[in-house]
């Protein structure tokens, strides 16, 4: 069970960083989401509460900026 959150939290950070290496801003967001969702599982596993808070707010920002583009989009 340990094994399977280690790999969560790896594929996490996985997914983060192709986000950051992404240009489309929409898939970007996509990768942000997943990875931090990855993450604050994680975080939770750990029980460490500094990372759980910067997961959600990781997470909700990234949340935020897709609607805020897909508004944009839709315009």
């Amino acid at each position: 069970m340990i094994g399977l959150f280690k790999l969560i939290g790896a594929l996490g950070i996985l997914l983060i960083s192709i986000g950051i290496l992404t240009k489309n801003r929409i898939t970007q967001d996509i990768f942000y989401i997943l990875g931090g969702i990855c993450l604050l599982i994680y975080s939770f596993y750990i029980h460490d509460i500094i990372f759980i808070i910067l997961q959600m707010i990781f997470t909700a920002v990234a949340v935020y900026d897709l609607v805020k583009q897909k508004i944009k989009k839709n315009n």
